[in-house]
């Protein structure tokens, strides 16, 4: 099924290409008719003749020349105008040809192999005059112009579903996170802003965004409006500044935002299926099963808190909305539905919540989603070898790694398996997810030594390593394990200033396991974090820093325990109570948030929308 669908794309770009092409060509066709120039041939492709059609001849499968030597004794080319007339054909052949390449129109007079080369016939090309001769050559460009025109009024008079211009998530330490707000306020851009105008150009879709901070000048900041719900849900104008930086990944100037997400699940791509489904089932998402047959989830359609049962049930309905929302007017649900998720599991403070779905077929399906703790962004000074890390953890811990799901076609099926915790790659303890992508770049398409932690017992294998320096595995924070990577000890901060971490000064040795805080057990990172808001709410209330006793475990044979004490300071005591919870639900099941653009039955407004996109994209 893959195969037919890449095979219908490509045939699509192929009919799309030969259009441009023809129009281009009969440009020229028409306007060299108009000057009185002969033309011999009209071809779409190159290469060898798959038909054609001559006036006079008809249809053929190759050449009409065949055809025409068979019933007068030469081919057309050969003939004068008034041989043309008298045989009744016609002096044009029209062929399509086998490589989808290109075109051409040849015209009497013309000689590829000798550009030079002039011909006394009276149609010639070379025989017009030369303002004729610039019109049939500019006449290609201007076809496709008049083209482009043509489609911009029909599409933008119907409509064009593009990125809508909204905030989906703000990565964290990028210049959307800490832009400086024009009247006072707090800073930085967040999840749920319509995005409405860039140095006061109007921002009409996601791209538009992208394209702005892409195109910046290096160093120069960006004015950029928002709309945004207040305190009393009425829809404002806001106004920040900020400088983009340049993508680690694009290796583009951006602002570090992501686009928000539909309720409606996306379309997955044949290689991607397998993971696709992993990630579905791991969020309690799986296809509703009716015996055999599987009707996977479409649409999300309602969010429900709590979960039924427990108490009075909070009913959001994810809906389409205008974007973006009047200012003045009452603005609905957030349009991403990953914040109005990411909102319903903060409130639900880690209970389960209820979220109704329509199937592929049509049916309602109610699924009960379990929030995930936030944790900690912890984002370290940059360094020259790695640049910055962002680490999620707390107070300078992190969890250890774990294998999630190993796709088809891994070079670790069969080696690695899900539930793997990675407490040794080569050497490095308990490595971090910069560590591991430094040692395993090392190791690209060989192997790599590694201990995992598999049943509960440590066991040593060889796991592969791509070409690209990668397992070819889905890897998540094991959060079920209370143990730590290398811990992270200093953190950067917004004045390119540094400060430490609450666990710097303790010297823990990665793979650390923590017991107990103040006293109250640990199992998993969801009790570690309860028990340190539990120790620092007294703290937290008077904006102060604390300290907290924890009883940590030694990853040596003895599992030697000891008592020690966190200094934690009140930036750290305020980010941690600034916690929530987060939905299991990735942003990467759903499609965009799409925005319509129409002329609204203006052909003059649509070709002026049809330029602006055009020159936005180009």
């Amino acid at each position: 099924m893959e195969i037919l669908t890449n095979g219908w794309n490509v045939l699509i770009i192929l009919l799309g290409f030969g259009v441009l092409i023809f129009i281009h060509e009969l440009g020229h066709f028409m306007a060299a008719r108009w000057a009185g120039i002969r033309c011999e041939s009209f071809a779409v492709g190159m290469g060898p003749v798959l038909g054609a059609w001559r006036a006079g001849i008809g249809w053929r499968a190759g050449s009409t020349d065949p055809s025409t030597i068979a019933r007068f004794g030469k081919p057309a080319i050969e003939m004068t105008d008034e041989e043309l007339a008298r045989n009744g054909i016609g002096e044009t052949e029209w062929s399509l040809r086998a490589l989808p390449l290109g075109g051409y129109v040849r015209m009497l007079g013309q000689d590829d192999l000798d550009p030079a080369k002039v011909s006394e016939e009276r149609r010639s090309f070379q025989r017009a005059p030369v303002w004729k001769r610039m019109i049939v050559v500019s006449a290609g460009v201007t076809c496709n112009l008049i083209l482009a025109i043509a489609l911009f009024v029909l599409t933008f008079m119907v409509g064009v579903r593009f990125e809508a211009p909204v905030v989906g998530a703000v990565a964290p330490g990028s210049p959307a996170a800490a832009a400086e707000p024009a009247e006072g306020g707090p800073a930085g851009l967040k999840a749920g802003d319509a995005i409405t105008a860039i140095d006061g150009e109007p921002v009409l879709t996601f791209a538009d965004i992208q394209i702005a901070g892409a195109m910046a000048r290096p160093g120069e900041a960006l004015t950029i409006d928002v709309q945004r719900a207040d305190e009393t849900g009425m829809t404002v104008q806001r106004t920040f500044r900020m400088i983009p930086r340049k993508d680690a990944v694009s290796g583009l100037l951006a602002i570090g935002i992501e686009p928000a997400m539909s309720g409606l699940i996306g379309a997955v791509r044949g290689e991607e299926r397998e993971i696709f489904d992993s990630t579905m089932t791991s969020a309690g998402l799986g296809p509703v099963m009716t015996g055999t047959k599987a009707d996977p989830l479409r649409e999300l359609t309602e969010i429900i808190e709590p979960a039924s049962g427990t108490s009075a049930a909070t009913t959001h309905r994810v809906t389409q909305q205008r974007i973006p929302v009047p200012v003045g007017e009452r603005a609905p649900n957030s349009p991403s539905v990953t914040v109005l998720l990411r909102e319903a599991a903060d409130r639900s403070a880690g209970a389960l919540f209820d979220t109704k779905w329509t199937t592929a077929s049509g049916a309602e399906v109610t699924r009960a989603l379990q929030p995930i703790p936030e944790l900690q962004v912890m984002i370290t000074p940059a360094s020259e070898v790695t640049g910055a890390e962002i680490e999620r953890g707390l107070l300078g811990l992190v969890p250890l790694m774990r294998v999630a799901h190993i796709p088809a076609g891994s070079p670790n099926e069969g080696i690695l398996i899900p539930g793997d915790v990675l407490l040794r790659v080569e050497g490095v303890d308990g490595p971090r997810m910069s560590q591991l992508r430094t040692v395993l770049a090392s190791h690209a398409s060989g192997t790599a030594d590694v201990v995992v932690l598999r049943g509960g017992e440590p066991t040593r294998l060889a796991a592969k390593v791509d070409r690209a320096g990668r397992f070819g595995v889905i890897i998540a924070p094991a959060l079920d394990q209370p143990a730590t990577t290398g811990t992270i000890n200093r953190l950067a901060t917004e004045n390119n200033d540094d400060r430490a971490t609450a666990v710097a000064a303790l010297n823990l040795l990665p793979r650390t396991t923590v017991r107990t805080v103040a006293g109250t057990a640990v199992i998993d990172w969801v009790t570690m974090r309860a028990a340190l808001l539990a120790a620092t709410k007294d703290a937290a209330a008077l904006g102060a820093g604390a300290t907290v006793e924890i009883e940590v475990e030694a990853p040596t044979p003895a599992h030697e325990r000891s008592k020690v004490v966190l200094v934690i300071a009140k930036e750290d005591v305020a980010d941690i109570h600034a916690l929530g919870w987060e939905s299991p639900v990735t942003a990467a099941i759903f499609d965009p948030l799409m925005t319509r653009l129409t002329a609204n039955g203006n052909p003059i407004t649509a070709v002026r929308m049809g330029f602006h996109q055009t020159k936005t994209m180009v």
